[in-house]
């Protein structure tokens, strides 16, 4: 059997399991400083020595910045599937904004030189009781490092589009 893949179109277009791999991001040392500097300046995220001098041994990202290449993969992905629907002439949805998100965990740091695969997958669908032209998302999104072991998650909720309020 077919495991569901996930679609950025329409809420009916969607299935509880479905899952998507949105890329993958190669954490540099250079970038992981760069963003620390502006954002996170923590000696571990800072230097190779500040981070050998800590709990991490080595230079390690910001999980802020782990979650902004997410976010920056889920946007392009997404961007993606709407090119690709117009390109087929397909009418394409316009998603609402997210509510918020939950359960935030940086499980394993990401480490110079680690190539994190970020994904999502489908956890829940319910119609939105107050505004029926809306369905409501929720989506586990993840990042797995090239060993095979999960550093990051955290599930996001959003809004999508209906085809119609009785769709």
């Amino acid at each position: 059997m077919k495991e569901p893949v996930m679609s950025r179109s329409y809420f009916e277009d969607m299935q509880i399991g479905a899952k998507r791999d949105v890329g993958s991001y190669t954490f540099t040392a250079d970038d992981i400083i760069a963003f620390a500097t502006k954002f996170d300046p923590q000696p571990f995220h800072l230097s190779e020595e500040g981070g050998r001098n800590s709990l991490f041994g080595g230079l390690c990202a910001s999980g802020w910045h782990v979650g902004s290449i997410c976010m920056k993969l889920m946007v392009l992905d997404g961007q993606r599937t709407l090119r690709e629907m117009a390109a087929r002439g397909e009418k394409t949805p316009v998603w609402g904004p997210s509510p918020g998100f939950k359960d935030l965990k940086w499980i394993k740091p990401v480490m110079a030189g680690d190539t994190i695969s970020f994904a999502s997958e489908v956890t829940s669908l319910r119609t939105s009781a107050s505004r029926p032209e809306w369905g409501i998302v929720q989506v586990l999104n993840t990042g797995t490092n090239q060993h095979g072991e999960l550093v990051y998650s955290f599930m996001a909720t959003a809004f999508a589009p209906r085809r119609g309020p009785g769709a």
